[in-house]
């Protein structure tokens, strides 16, 4: 492998914290740095040696819980050892795009020691269907995990599961999801595929479809100032999407989109129609967006209101800068890196954090570098 691929020398050592067994010590490599518009910037690999990570958290004592699609879930030392994988993880449907994916601290983490994982649950006779589960976070595992959300119906494949949780201002939690395949099903609101639903973080009352005709949503977050939620989502063949979806709108796909079907024939009826709304932005070529977040840290400066963007198709981050909710400049980073960005997240002290979606995936860390 090159130096942008493999960067840590690591050797299995037994880990003596409560309920871990072994762990990757890692000898760190000189960290590639970049240039951008704004700043220079290192590339730092934080930990290694996970199977297709999919989504993190930063826990108040400076670890880091990460998700592994097969159905994993870790923490991450601060000096990046990985610990064993917890206990009490729910069964996942591990298939194609399918497995565990997001993972959220309740809002009261630090009380409750709550957190939330999303992931492709699976039914009878080969089905799946996305899913939220709240546990309680111990050293060793999870305890007293309930189920406060299901995707109905079940439908067989693997793909277009979504999904990001974010909980908003009020504690409402927002759920990603992705429309499983099935066009038909997207637009109807008895459904719940391609939708965003909102649900109280106990689960109690019916889940609540916030916005629809969605195709699949792969990164969300709150924008600083309003509280709003924005998401992306993959098109077909182009026609990624960034919107701020908005309570009880139509988002328009499959009846309008500004992608093609694989096959390059046309998709619904169009790019616009009344009753739809249109996204902010829109990517032709798709770059497969996954991962959100509005960076608001003083260790960037001149990228301060940035949206950043992952990109699993183009393997690359996207920068994106705003007025209002208006793109006025995307810039393209990390592309001579040559990973799948899964998801990206604004460190505690300011710091950007990446998740590389690979078979020996990463975590990443955006420092600045001095000129």
């Amino acid at each position: 492998m090159t130096p942008a691929h493999r960067i840590l020398k690591c050797a299995t050592l037994p880990l003596f914290a409560a309920g871990a067994v072994t762990s990757t010590a890692c000898a760190q490599s000189a960290p590639r740095v970049f240039d951008s518009q704004r700043h220079r910037f290192k590339v730092v690999v934080v930990a290694e040696g996970l199977e297709h990570p999919w989504g993190l958290a930063f826990l108040p004592d400076g670890r880091i819980l990460v998700t592994e699609r097969p159905g994993r879930l870790r923490i991450v030392e601060r000096d990046g050892r990985l610990s064993a994988p917890l206990t009490g993880v729910p069964t996942v449907f591990a298939r194609g795009q399918g497995g565990l994916l997001d993972v959220a601290l309740a809002p009261d983490f630090a009380r409750s020691r709550m957190i939330y994982l999303s992931y492709a649950e699976p039914g009878n006779d080969g089905t799946a269907g996305t899913a939220v589960a709240r546990a309680r976070l111990s050293e060793t595992g999870l305890d007293s995990l309930r189920v406060v959300f299901r995707q109905q119906p079940k439908v067989t494949g693997g793909s277009h599961f979504g999904s990001r949780l974010v909980f908003a201002r009020d504690g409402h939690l927002f759920i990603t999801t992705g429309d499983r395949q099935r066009r038909e099903y997207v637009q109807d609101l008895s459904r719940h595929q391609g939708k965003v639903i909102r649900i109280q973080p106990d689960g109690t009352g019916a889940p609540e479809i916030w916005s629809y005709g969605h195709r699949n949503i792969q990164g969300a977050a709150l924008h600083p100032e309003t509280g709003a939620l924005w998401t992306v989502e993959h098109g077909a063949r182009g026609g990624d999407e960034l919107n701020a979806p908005r309570q009880g709108k139509n988002y328009g796909w499959p009846v309008i989109t500004y992608g093609r079907d694989y096959s390059g024939a046309s998709i619904g009826e169009g790019t616009a129609k009344a009753g739809m709304e249109q996204p902010i932005h829109f990517w032709d070529p798709s770059i497969a967006p996954s991962g959100l977040m509005f960076y608001t840290g003083d260790r960037f400066p001149g990228w301060r209101g940035s949206l950043f963007v992952g990109a699993i198709g183009f393997r690359l981050l996207a920068r994106l800068e705003l007025d209002g909710e208006r793109v006025t400049t995307e810039e393209r980073l990390l592309q001579s890196l040559g990973d799948r960005i899964r998801d990206v997240r604004q460190g505690p002290g300011g710091d950007i954090y990446l998740l590389t979606d690979e078979g020996d995936g990463r975590i990443l860390r955006l420092e600045p570098s001095p000129d």
